[in-house]
């Protein structure tokens, strides 16, 4: 399952303690974007890793398009995004809205991370966008992500990390920086860097 959307809440909305700002949290419906840009920004999370104009882009479990569509704006017309959801729903909103912003160079699939690879060496960056906990079997679509990367590309995978929040995924099924680190350690990878990603994710870069 790659909707990871589904566990999205009203994010905190100011200032104030982390507990009185988790305590406004309540669950919110997937393609509720504009709540989570108040306290996640694509943009800025995809300009920090390293996306420019002329770059392929692989977005791996993209729901609706959170990361895609931002990623599609800035690589720009000389770029590439695909996109990979296992919910139809999802890559057909993903579709509407690209359609809508008039971005062509968006490519989408409905299929799981396990079975599908879009190209051999073609991405200069493969995107888990708070996923990776989600998949029947991490180690294969990080195998996948491993045949898609160029050899100078980048794996990035930003997760939840494994603590209480009071929102998002249950803390029993997320995956621990640590148990992160050897997932893509153990598929041939070599970590970059593991920092936070914000209050309640990290962020992990590897290379081949």
């Amino acid at each position: 399952m790659h909707r990871h959307d589904k566990y999205y809440t009203r994010p905190p909305l100011g200032s104030g303690s982390q507990s009185e700002m988790l305590r406004l949290c309540h669950r919110t419906f997937y393609g509720d974007e504009t709540e989570r840009r108040k306290w996640q920004s694509p943009e800025s999370i995809l300009v920090d890793i390293g996306l420019r104009p002329g770059l392929t882009f692989i977005d791996i479990g993209c729901g609706e398009g959170f990361f895609a569509l931002p990623a599609a704006r800035i690589v720009g017309r000389e770029g590439k995004v695909y996109a990979l959801d296992s919910d139809p729903v999802a890559i057909s909103s993903l579709v509407e809205k690209a359609m809508k912003s008039n971005l062509k160079n968006v490519e989408t699939r409905v299929g799981t991370a396990e079975d599908t690879v879009f190209c051999e060496s073609c991405a200069d960056v493969v995107f888990l966008g708070i996923v990776l906990h989600d998949f029947d079997d991490p180690a294969k679509a990080l195998k996948n992500a491993a045949r898609m990367i160029k050899p100078s590309g980048r794996l990035v995978d930003l997760d939840w990390k494994k603590e209480s929040t009071g929102f998002g995924p249950p803390e029993r099924i997320r995956f621990s920086e640590e148990q992160a680190r050897r997932l893509i350690l153990q598929v041939g990878f070599k970590i970059e860097q593991i920092r936070d990603a914000g209050p309640f994710h990290y962020m992990i870069t590897a290379k081949l």
